[in-house]
């Protein structure tokens, strides 16, 4: 089994990373790096610095926020070691663009993993559109940030993406199941009066497809597609994992987002190869830049 030290031992490391790699042959959970968080019976560091200088864990993956992200995977591929970026993969694309390059100098594996692109229904629709022409869609994705993000302000605060933290969710998939590319033509952004990163969105592409995004949504969570390719029609349902088409259930994928996210590193690193998509990224860029900002109510958790 192949080593990997965890990086930032937050809700989404505890609650996916941990035990993806458990129940994985390919890898084990050698170390933790990490202020205040430790998994039982894994050695735990603090100083990602002296992780690197005291063991030779040929993999990291990065689960903090983005903002911070960007230094501590430089860190890593300088020490020759292979790199899983948790989504989104960094602050800016520029910053992601540099970590490319430095992989490929070094050698080494940069995976931007995308997990909602591992949903079990997604591969079912991407086949199923592969050769149609899609002619219109529309994306509903609304949750409660207080449920998935209780209390974490970075969420709000420049380089967070707000909304755009789960949208992003749905933007990877869209990219992914899609057979020709969109672009972004509009958006309006809704900024808390107190608030750095928008708490909702709608956004329309070209090829008739549209989103709807909001951060405060409360009872059902709501992670839907549908998109339709002249009389037929794909809904993607519970985040992609439940994927219908023209009314009748898919096959689905047999592993579940996160589990397939440590196959795909498995198989980038025995290939040496490297996966570094910022289409869903270029998508949340393009908001930000062409988006019509709208004031709304405080928002505090």
């Amino acid at each position: 089994m192949t080593p990997v030290c965890l990086v930032g031992i937050g809700k989404i490391a505890v609650d996916q990373h941990v035990p993806s790699i458990a129940a994985s042959d390919d890898w084990e959970l050698a170390a933790t790096v990490s202020r205040s968080g430790t998994v039982e019976g894994v050695p735990a560091f603090t100083d990602f610095d002296r992780m690197l200088a005291e063991t030779d864990i040929p993999v990291i993956s990065l689960c903090l926020p983005p903002v911070p992200r960007f230094a501590y995977a430089a860190k890593a591929i300088a020490a020759g070691r292979h790199v899983m970026l948790e989504k989104p993969p960094g602050a800016t694309l520029a910053e992601v663009h540099a970590l490319q390059d430095m992989a490929t100098a070094k050698g080494v594996t940069l995976f931007t993993t995308w997990h909602s692109r591992m949903a079990r229904g997604v591969a079912g629709a991407k086949a199923f559109l592969a050769d149609k022409t899609v002619t219109e869609g529309h994306i509903t994705w609304k949750e409660d940030v207080r449920r998935w993000h209780p209390g974490q302000e970075w969420v709000f605060e420049p380089g967070g993406m707000g909304v755009f933290d789960p949208g992003i969710n749905a933007l990877s998939i869209l990219t992914e199941v899609l057979p020709a590319a969109v672009h972004l033509k509009e958006a309006t952004l809704h900024f808390p009066e107190n608030r750095q990163t928008p708490i909702a969105a709608q956004l329309q592409f070209s090829g008739g497809i549209s989103a709807d995004f909001d951060w405060r949504q409360e009872g059902d969570q709501i992670w839907e597609m549908t998109l339709h390719a002249g009389a037929d029609r794909v809904d993607l349902k519970d985040g992609g994992n439940r994927c219908l088409i023209n009314g009748e259930e898919a096959a689905q994928a047999a592993l579940d987002e996160y589990p397939a996210l440590y196959a795909r590193m498995a198989e980038l690193m025995e290939t040496g190869g490297s996966d570094v998509d910022l289409t869903p990224m270029v998508h949340v860029s393009d908001a930000m830049t062409l988006g019509r900002r709208e004031t709304v109510a405080a928002f505090d958790f």
